[in-house]
């Protein structure tokens, strides 16, 4: 950058322009709530059919495209507003040494040299001559002109040489700028088609990566989170930042902003769409680039197939593995989007994206919302057993929907979320969840998720949620050993009732011992698999002191249930009746004690 560029250039530009990317970005994430969750919801209230579900898929498409301009435009935004910090510094410097130049009444040329006048003691009866000093930044150099000017006679040479290098210094420091953020913000033009790609939500990562490497320095004046925080002071950190840091923070870092218990959950959501966008663009243009599966696949020899073609096998060891595990990922992002689509259906609030992660712990992680937890009257966190991972998670939202559907109808007048909590390594097979270890593991992380979830609902209502910790199988075990893992200082978990369905065992011999109080304490069986894995549970551990919670020494409620077998406890037939098992556990999550029917 030459001396005239940097001496004209105008910073309030770069933040207008930033300003003027990062309201586009807020009106496009306005744009893309109201056509998800006013517009198609009320579409679908209001009317059916194939033209409403063709129409309700070309806006859902539509808000998609909102969102990619919401995060690139939230990304330029950034990169302008570190692109002026870079300059600022460069411009500050500039203007310091013309000053400083200019109050000696030296002149400094268009090319950034200074010329100064005649000046000093006379040498043989005439006053040293004036001339013009040239800036470098190359330390030898700089090094033979110090020198030099110390010898001059004239002591302007020694001022106006210092003026000069600085002058240099300060373009070399903005041509440096220059040249790292004009490849970087060319990056982040978009295709010049109508269609946001698979492709183009991959890129968004690259975006964002070149972004956060080229502004550490912009972003080192951001207050970051607290190291190992509680929710508290998360929720804390958060307050402290102005708008504009928030906007940056979570342009630059979706995925901590996204995993932040005691964060707003509005906040929490936009940070995670992100994330799942990203990585579904990412893990489909990585399967779409692996070469199809080769056919035919089986020898044949005889009317049966006779092992695989070598072909195949080469491939299959080659892509095999790697291809189940993208496509079981993609199915569990297809649900969560699913899930976002059907909001409307049926009278589903907004979903919420609390946590996600396609990679989490092994197994994936999956935080989602039915309606926004922070507002709730009623909240119920659902925790998945055995064999759960982010492939089929869609089973597990769907009784998280049941949940909420049936309990909303018993409180007509009350708002009730339902929240699938799905963060935690999920043993395999029931061999596997005879073990307490992956309990052991999760419980900490369930009870910093409930502790949050209180801290958010604080922070935006300033009172606390009616909330029912809800395990199903192993899921109960979790949150036994979540109960198991505070300090007395810590106090109980933050759950006024909790309720297990199917449970192999709490680690417990008592409700009491886990510090649930035994009249908010609700447990259930029901018939076929449940009595093997509750049984089971019994023998190999889980049950502590061969106890499980369905058991009248285990001091809880223990209430009636129709579910035949061990996932048909959130059951509702096809005219959307709830099975007895699944009204039980809503009168529970509204607070309708007196309605639950008890063995």
């Amino acid at each position: 950058m030459d001396f005239a560029a940097l001496k004209s250039l105008k910073l309030s530009e770069f933040e207008d322009a930033a300003d003027g990317f990062r309201s586009t970005s807020g009106m496009a994430s306005q744009a893309k709530d109201t056509l998800e969750n006013k517009i198609t919801a009320a579409m679908r209230k209001a009317l059916a059919g194939e033209a409403v579900d063709a129409a309700v898929g070309e806006l859902q498409d539509l808000s998609k495209n909102f969102h990619y301009i919401q995060v690139e435009c939230g990304l330029v935004s950034t990169a302008l507003n570190a692109c002026a910090s870079d300059m600022q510094s460069a411009k500050r410097k500039l203007d310091a040494a013309v000053a400083d130049a200019q109050a000696r009444k030296f002149t400094v040329r268009s090319d950034g040299s200074v010329s100064y006048p005649a000046a000093g003691d006379k040498v043989d009866g005439a006053t040293p001559k004036g001339g013009t000093a040239g800036g470098t930044t190359d330390e030898t150099a700089n090094a033979i002109n110090r020198q030099a000017a110390g010898f001059d006679p004239n002591p302007n040479y020694a001022y106006a040489q210092e003026c000069a290098d600085r002058i240099a210094e300060a373009l070399k420091e903005a041509t440096e700028a220059d040249q790292k953020w004009a490849p970087t913000l060319r990056k982040l033009k978009a295709d010049d088609d109508l269609t946001v790609s698979d492709k183009d939500w991959a890129d968004t990562q690259k975006d964002m990566a070149g972004v956060r490497k080229g502004a550490e320095h912009y972003l080192d004046g951001i207050k970051l989170p607290p190291r190992n925080g509680d929710p508290a002071d998360n929720a804390e950190w958060w307050k402290s930042l102005t708008d504009d840091e928030r906007a940056d923070y979570i342009s630059m870092h979706p995925d901590r902003v996204g995993a932040l218990n005691g964060l707003p959950a509005d906040v929490r959501d936009e940070a995670n769409r992100t994330v799942l966008n990203e990585k579904n663009g990412e893990y489909r243009t990585r399967l779409e680039s692996m070469p199809p599966e080769p056919e035919p696949k089986y020898l044949s020899v005889g009317p049966k197939p006779n092992g695989y073609t070598a072909e195949w096998r080469e491939w299959n060891e080659k892509y095999g593995d790697e291809r189940k595990e993208l496509q079981s990922a993609l199915n569990g992002m297809d649900a969560i989007q699913k899930r976002f689509d059907s909001t409307g259906e049926d009278g589903l609030p907004e979903a919420f994206l609390l946590g996600f992660d396609p990679e989490g712990k092994g197994d994936g992680k999956v935080i989602l919302a039915n309606g926004n937890p922070d507002t709730a009257d009623h909240t119920a966190v659902f925790v998945p057993g055995t064999s759960t991972d982010l492939g089929g998670i869609g089973d597990n939202l769907n009784k998280s929907d049941n949940l909420w559907k049936t309990s909303s109808s018993l409180a007509p007048g009350d708002e009730v979320s339902t929240i699938t909590w799905f963060d935690y390594d999920a043993p395999d097979n029931i061999p596997e969840a005879t073990h307490d270890k992956y309990a052991e593991k999760a419980g900490p992380a369930f009870r910093d998720f409930l502790d949050g979830n209180q801290t958010a609902h604080q922070y935006a209502t300033g009172t606390t949620a009616h909330t029912t910790a809800i395990g199903h199988s192993y899921g109960s075990t979790v949150i036994g050993d979540a109960a198991k893992s505070g300090t007395w200082t810590d106090g109980p978990l933050a759950a006024d009732d909790v309720l297990v369905a199917g449970s192999p065992g709490m680690q417990a011999d008592r409700a009491a011992d886990l510090g649930i109080k035994p009249d908010h304490m609700w447990a259930m069986g029901a018939g076929g698999l449940d009595n093997v894995v509750r049984e089971g549970g019994r023998g190999m551990g889980l049950g502590d002191n061969w106890t499980i919670p369905t058991d009248e020494s285990f001091g809880g409620n223990v209430m009636q249930s129709d579910a035949g077998d061990h996932s048909a406890y959130w059951d509702m037939d096809g005219n959307g009746n709830a099975s007895v098992s699944l009204k039980n556990q809503a009168r529970v999550i509204v607070g309708d004690y007196k309605g639950v029917t008890l063995e």
